[in-house]
């Protein structure tokens, strides 16, 4: 069964075990939220869809954690003016867990864990050089031919100056 749900201001497709960052909310870690402004529920090919949202429909979730976005630059400049501003924003998220999507009277049955260690978005951990690159077998090869080594041009000698002294 997945929905769309309005939360903080933005539409979300949801399922169960979806893991999801929405802008900052007002909750602890590892508290329990419902969302209600569920725009429309599909179960199974079966689909609901509100006016303005659907009744009784609720979207049961856990907050992981809260983190911070990429930094943003921002810079803005007139030309021409000597005009030049910098600023830099980071946005704040919060990751929630999807238990559920329940429809009129329906509580959630049985709670997925929520993960505690959560990397931040849109960030891979980086795997050390050693495991990065895999082992490259050795396959029996002719032996290339070296090419001669290029001689460096000579130098050229300074030419003299030669000074001629004005006769009065």
């Amino acid at each position: 069964m997945s929905a769309i749900v309005e939360i903080a201001g933005q539409q979300f497709k949801v399922e169960r075990g979806n893991k999801v960052y929405v802008h900052r909310l007002e909750a602890n870690e590892g508290a329990k939220v419902e969302f209600d402004r569920v725009l429309l529920i599909d179960n199974g090919g079966k689909v609901s869809v509100g006016n303005p949202t659907v009744d009784g429909a609720k979207v049961a979730a856990t907050v992981i954690g809260h983190f911070k976005g990429d930094k943003v630059a921002v810079f803005k400049k007139k030309r021409r003016k000597t005009h030049q501003k910098w600023n830099n924003h980071r946005q704040q998220f919060t990751q929630i867990l999807i238990q559920g999507v329940l429809g009129k009277g329906e509580s959630v049955t049985e709670e997925l864990s929520a993960v505690k260690h959560v990397h931040i978005m849109h960030r891979k951990p980086v795997a050390p050089a050693a495991e990065a690159a895999p082992a490259v077998e050795e396959t029996a090869t002719e032996p290339v031919a070296e090419k001669p080594a290029k001689k460096a041009p000579a130098k050229k000698a300074a030419a003299k100056k030669t000074s001629k002294k004005k006769e009065d």
